[in-house]
């Protein structure tokens, strides 16, 4: 039976590059939110989604961050990392002084926001629900004084005029997505496990106690992060990203200490390290 994938969508936007990238060979379906493809895993409506969970300049996904912490127990099953390039499109050739809205993504327009500042000044910003959305949004508007912020494939599938590229503020620009599915990941070797945790009480120490149950088997952590815990002001949930797999057995064994320590503790999924790959066309991509 074919595999069916969803992604943030329309066809054109980031998520559907990496969903390419996971399984060009399955049935992928485009959703318009984040939510809808989570939703659309939990539910069984289709059996693994994409989505974006941090990005190099912007930090991370929060909506995504939330969804897995609070609303659904699916788990990561496999990360990629795309370097992200943002192009300014319009319906023909124009001068930058006659554009006058500019319709993209929230993350891709805090990532061009010097670029906007700098060279369209004049022009209201509109928010969309993707890049492509954003460029499909464009094309229909009445008028030739708008833009969007889009990809490379977005403006070939649209018929959109590529004005500017490589617009975002900072160069170096990468994306990490996971795939969220109902199970995660066998072991493989170079893995990693992410999880969440809080706290009942709130003294000096204790995020130290957790650390150090890490630091004494020599695991590395390499993400560490809070968000708010939706229960109280004040109160976070801490998400951790750590190298090895939830089944080794010194993981396992750390885990098991660090969920006594916690009042909330959640495995969000073991899975592979994202390795690049040339064969998968990954390096310097367009759009």
């Amino acid at each position: 039976m074919r595999k069916s994938v969803a992604y943030l969508g329309p066809p054109g936007t980031f998520s559907e590059e990496a969903a390419i990238l996971y399984q060009s060979e399955a049935e992928l379906i485009p959703f318009s939110s984040i939510s809808q493809v989570v939703s659309a895993v939990d539910k069984g409506v289709v059996g693994e989604g994409i989505v974006p969970i941090e990005n190099s300049i912007e930090g991370s996904v929060t909506d995504t961050l939330d969804l897995l912490i609070h609303e659904v127990n699916l788990l990561l099953k496999t990360e990629l990392v795309l370097p992200i390039e943002h192009h300014l499109l319009s319906q023909k050739e124009v001068n930058l002084s006659d554009i006058q809205m500019i319709f993209s993504h929230p993350q891709v327009i805090s990532q061009c926001r010097k670029f906007l500042e700098r060279s369209l000044p004049q022009a209201r910003v509109t928010p969309t629900l993707s890049t492509a959305a954003a460029v499909e949004q464009m094309m229909s508007y009445p008028g030739e004084g708008v833009g969007a912020i889009g990809t490379h494939r977005a403006a070939t599938l649209y018929g959109a005029h590529t004005l500017l590229r490589c617009i975002q503020d900072y160069p170096q620009n990468l994306t990490r997505f996971v795939v969220v599915a109902k199970h995660d990941h066998v072991r493989t070797g170079n893995d990693k496990t992410s999880l969440c945790l809080s706290f009942s009480e709130d003294r000096p120490g204790l995020l130290y106690e957790v650390f150090q149950e890490f630091a004494q088997r020599n695991i590395n952590l390499t993400k560490i992060e809070s968000r708010p815990s939706k229960e109280s002001l004040g109160r976070y949930f801490f998400l951790i990203d750590l190298e090895g797999h939830r089944e080794e057995r010194v993981i396992a064994q750390v885990l098991k200490k660090v969920e006594l320590k916690s009042s909330q503790f959640k495995i969000l999924g073991s899975y592979p390290r994202f390795i690049p790959r040339p064969e998968n066309r990954f390096g310097r991509r367009e759009g």
